[in-house]
C-alpha cells in the first residue's frame, strides 16, 4: 500500500523536545488500521518514508486521540528538507508487510 498526502509538522507536547510528527488522512489511517496484521508495539506499523529528495524506513503509529496514524519525521529529514513546525510538506508512505 502507497499513500501520498500533504500534512502539517507538529510537535508532540508530551516530549516537546524531541518528537515532530505529521498526521496520516484519517481515511488513509482507517486503510492501513483495517488491514490484519501481527501486534507489535505501541501498534507500530513499519514504513518507508519520502519527503522531498529524503528517504527514509521508520513506523507510523495509531494516535490514541482520534484512531489516526502519526509519522515520526526525524531532525536530519526536516533540516535537509528545510522543514519547521508548522510547515505543510508532501510525504509518501508505503507500508511494508
Amino acid at each position: 500500500m502507497r499513500y501520498e498526502f500533504t500534512a502539517e509538522l507538529w510537535r508532540w507536547e508530551a516530549r516537546p523536545d524531541l518528537w515532530v510528527f505529521v498526521r496520516l488522512p484519517a481515511d488513509v489511517s482507517a486503510e492501513i488500521r483495517d488491514v490484519p496484521r501481527p501486534r507489535s508495539g505501541f501498534g507500530a506499523v513499519p514504513v518507508r518514508v519520502a519527503c522531498g529528495g529524503s528517504r527514509w524506513s521508520t513506523s507510523v503509529f495509531p494516535e490514541s486521540a482520534d484512531g489516526a496514524y502519526v509519522l515520526p519525521v526525524k531532525k536530519a529529514v526536516r533540516d535537509g528538507e528545510r522543514l519547521a513546525l508548522g510547515d505543510r510538506a508532501r510525504f509518501v508512505v508505503e507500508v511494508l508487510g
